[in-house]
């Protein structure tokens, strides 16, 4: 029944993703160009190749491509993907827009009836009738477009500018970098020689064909100009093999922090060789927390795998990371999904730092990841523990991000002692 069950979606996925690429080849190609015109014919071939190099992008990955082809595939086809969902919603907003237009060219190009006067008959000598030149005949007027055409155009041609515009600002937004977020966090068991301790949270980063090295650098520059205390990276840093990723993540090596930098898998480093990366990221000098904890600046700093590693017999052991600890001190935990809150609530966390949201990442899939995770960003509180969720420092598939800007966020932590 489960494989019955996932061919039927797929298929309904399948059956979506036609209708779609349909309705935006016909409203932007089929209702305004002419048959047989190369605008037509370029845009259907467009219609058939955009979306096989999406397929591309998203298998040749999982199915072991070499690195060079999934790079080669995943700018235009993960780009792809961005623009039809901003094409179809733009496409949308224009099919109200398109009845008005059509009345209002229509109200424009009725005649306008008033009675004039009848003319005057004037006479004209004989002589003077017959060696006038004969009136030449009106040229006829030029075919202009029909309304139904000119509307077509105007509509595509909006949407295809508020479509590919959003997704160009969006594409810039994570090819700039990540901004600085600042939050200040109280927390009721934190000491006053902890009081402003710093914690730079980053997560996401996702190095893959589309951000590498020279990403990583970026993030590193950000967080070390922030100087903080300590570094937390949340998982999915990642989405390949050290294989092929490792030169992309060697920057991580220049990050600056007085109590040093941490790290924990999210759910890609298992499709990734969560092992491998744990292993490499040591190299880097970073701090692995595989179900442990550490004692540092006045609290302790537990942290879990991610919930993705269960299949590996690998999972979060909230148990192993926090179950013998001194319950007079603070703790903060990393964990890379937020919803793992309950059993951190369950084990006296003050403060769990978490990612793996991206905050929707698109527009309006801010909606979608709220059915699936308690928060999706920002800082909220579950009875005494209170949860913070980054939106992430890069992007998976495309790089675009659209009312979900990636953020590096300082967590300042405030004791109520001081």
């Amino acid at each position: 029944m489960r494989v019955v069950g996932a061919v039927l979606a797929v298929l309904a996925v399948l059956a979506l993703l036609v209708a779609v690429h349909r309705y935006v080849w016909r409203r932007l190609v089929g209702d305004t160009t002419s048959q047989g015109s190369p605008w037509r014919r370029a845009g259907t071939i467009a219609a058939y190749a955009l979306p096989l190099l999406s397929v591309g992008a998203l298998v040749a990955g999982p199915a072991g491509a070499p690195f060079p082809v999934q790079r080669m595939l995943a700018w235009p086809g993960y780009l792809w993907l961005a623009a039809l969902l901003y094409l179809t919603l733009a496409l949308l907003v224009g099919e109200a827009v398109r009845p008005l237009l059509r009345r209002w060219l229509a109200r424009r190009a009725a005649p306008v009836r008033e009675s004039a006067p009848e003319p005057v008959p004037v006479p004209v000598p004989a002589a003077a009738a017959e060696s006038a030149p004969a009136p030449e005949a009106a040229a006829p007027a030029l075919p202009a477009p029909s309304r139904r055409l000119f509307v077509a155009r105007a509509v595509g041609g909006a949407a295809a500018v508020a479509g590919l515009g959003t997704v160009g600002y969006g594409t810039y937004g994570v090819l700039r970098g990540p901004r600085v977020k600042r939050v200040t966090v109280p927390l009721a068991r934190l000491p006053r020689s902890a009081h402003g301790f710093r914690i730079a949270v980053v997560s996401d980063i996702h190095l893959g064909p589309i951000l590498g090295r020279a990403h990583t650098q970026r993030i590193v520059d950000a967080v070390n100009r922030t100087q903080p205390d300590l570094v937390a990276v949340v998982g999915d840093l990642v989405d390949g093999s050290v294989a092929d990723l490792g030169p992309a993540a060697e920057p991580l090596a220049g990050l600056r922090a007085r109590h040093g930098a941490f790290f924990v898998t999210g759910n890609h480093e298992y499709y990734s060789g969560a092992a491998q990366w744990v292993d490499h990221v040591r190299e880097l000098g970073l701090h692995p927390l595989e179900n442990a904890r550490v004692e540092t600046g006045g609290f302790d700093l537990a942290g879990v795998n991610d919930i993705a590693g269960e299949s590996e017999g690998q999972g979060p052991d909230f148990a192993r990371a926090l179950g013998d600890r001194d319950p007079a001190r603070a703790v903060v935990l990393m964990a890379h999904q937020p919803v793992v809150i309950d059993e951190a609530v369950e084990h006296g966390v003050d403060l769990q730092l978490s990612g793996h949201t991206h905050g929707g990442q698109l527009w309006p899939g801010n909606y979608v990841a709220e059915l699936s995770n308690p928060t999706v960003a920002g800082l909220e509180r579950y009875g005494d523990t209170q949860l913070y969720v980054t939106r992430g420092a890069g992007a998976w598939g495309p790089p675009v991000r659209v009312g979900a800007p990636s953020d590096i966020t300082v967590v300042e932590l405030a004791s109520r002692q001081a």
